[in-house]
């Protein structure tokens, strides 16, 4: 009866064998899928020098996963994460203070230009004076618009932010249920590559939003935590990430009844990257911004004030100025005339003293956070300078970590990625093994059919 065993083993090792080929092959476009394979082993003999063995055995489905691949795979979602989430608000900034519509210094350029027009030709009159306060209400519309823009960066960064711990939060309590259901099943002796994939790819949705560490335990489940050491899963304990505030918002971790405070700056991924934007980029242009409209608003009420008016009266506050104030950061102040205008230095209506004055604070410094003291007319021109910096260190480092992230896929790819050709070829050889079985089973039942012949 041996015969009839052996090669009825390997008849159903090779459908096994054929069956797990076929699911490779179903799941060739499948996102995150790992390929299996049947290991086969011989079944020893029975005892006897003459036992030949008692046929094949399916000992294991093996997964075809390199624990160093998959951690390099996740550590370059981080890093994409990083980069990826800053450009697109460093590529508006970037273009709305280089467009000569809307830049700072095309606006400065042409207040100083109006009050030149008026030394040049009548400092007593209206149109010109008006000129001049035309330019200046503009002027101080680019700077309002600008501080909008910056607002309403600051308004997305904080409500993306939210978005991502709520998302966090998903993935770290989908890795937390599976941690559990892979651990049961393995225990069952059940195949858990499924749901092996299903976690790796949770994780590799979280590292995305912010930067890992992964460590296996004897169970199959994995630990999760934040490259800071807090913990975010523990076996089928999950972690809660919250974000609070308006103005200023401030992380937290809970787990297991303990919080913590989470810093999102050393939070990597995309939570690190949105907040290392705001903290390095964002915060210090607008602070930049808001230096030079109140230090040029100074500097133009406190020239004014020096000189008198066009019935002689001393010069009154062209520029009212309000730190943080949005659409109101700069302004000409309320009810203010072309009349107001203090150009003369001694009281005569014709003198242009005080308005030559006025016409050097353009080259006159002001001191720029960030930039330290620079001159009116280059501030602005600084600020995009260092800006476009920023932007294409950003714009490289993200290139470079879409290259590493492409590169990981690949060699995760090449281990457990699915081969079409490689499937194709065991297809061939796992039906030919079932063929030669059932061959074996047709020769075997003639024997036996021979013998029986015989003895009868």
């Amino acid at each position: 009866m041996s015969i009839l065993n052996n090669a009825l083993s390997g008849a159903l090792a090779s459908q096994l064998a054929l069956n797990t080929s076929s699911q490779n092959i179903a799941n060739l476009q499948t996102k995150g899928y790992t390929r299996q394979s049947a290991v086969l082993a011989a079944v020893a003999p029975n005892a006897g020098a003459k036992q030949a063995g008692n046929g094949v055995q399916v000992t294991s489905l093996q997964r075809f996963s390199d624990d160093y691949k998959t951690q390099q795979l996740w550590r370059s979602a981080s890093d994409l994460g990083a980069y990826s989430q800053s450009q697109p608000y460093l590529t508006q900034v970037e273009k709305v203070m280089s467009d000569d519509t809307a830049s700072l210094s095309s606006g400065i350029d042409q207040f100083f230009a109006a009050l030149n027009a008026v030394a040049g030709v009548d400092p007593t009159s209206t149109p010109l004076r008006q000129q001049v306060l035309t330019a200046g209400s503009l002027m101080a519309e680019r700077f309002n618009s600008l501080n909008n823009v910056f607002n309403a960066q600051l308004q997305s960064l904080r409500q993306q932010r939210g978005a991502i711990i709520d998302s966090a939060n998903s993935d770290v309590a989908t890795i937390a249920s599976l941690n559990t259901q892979i651990a049961q099943s393995s225990a069952g002796n059940t195949n858990v590559s499924s749901l092996i994939d299903a976690r790796d790819q949770a994780i590799d949705r979280l590292a995305g939003k912010m930067s890992i560490e992964v460590n296996d335990q004897p169970d199959g489940s994995r630990n999760v935590s934040l490259r800071g050491g807090q913990s975010l899963v523990l076996g089928n304990v999950a972690a809660t990430l919250s974000a609070s505030g308006g103005a200023s918002q401030t992380f937290g971790l809970t787990i297991a009844g303990t919080t913590f405070t989470l810093d999102p700056l050393k939070a990597g991924g995309q939570l690190g990257g949105l907040s290392n934007y705001e903290h390095d980029v964002l915060s210090p242009v607008m602070q930049g911004v808001e230096d030079l409209a109140s230090q040029l608003a100074t500097k133009v009420n406190d020239q004014l004030a020096a000189g008198y008016a066009m019935d002689g009266s001393a010069g009154q506050p062209m520029f009212t100025f309000t730190p943080g104030g949005g659409a109101d950061m700069l302004k000409v102040a309320a009810g203010y005339q072309t009349e107001n205008l203090a150009f003369s230095s001694d009281g005569t209506p014709g003198d242009t003293g005080n308005l030559q004055q006025l016409v050097t604070i353009k080259s006159q410094t002001v001191a720029v956070t960030g930039l330290g003291n620079v001159l009116v007319s280059d501030a602005d021109a600084q600020l995009v300078g260092k800006l476009g910096v920023q932007s294409q260190q950003n714009k490289a480092a993200f290139s470079t970590a879409q290259t590493v992230r492409d590169q990981a896929e690949q060699d995760w790819q090449s281990t457990s990625g699915v081969n079409q050709d490689e499937e194709a070829i065991n297809l061939v050889e796992y039906q030919n093994m079932y063929q030669a079985n059932m061959k074996v089973l047709s020769v075997a039942n003639a024997l036996f059919d021979a013998t029986l012949a015989m003895m009868g």
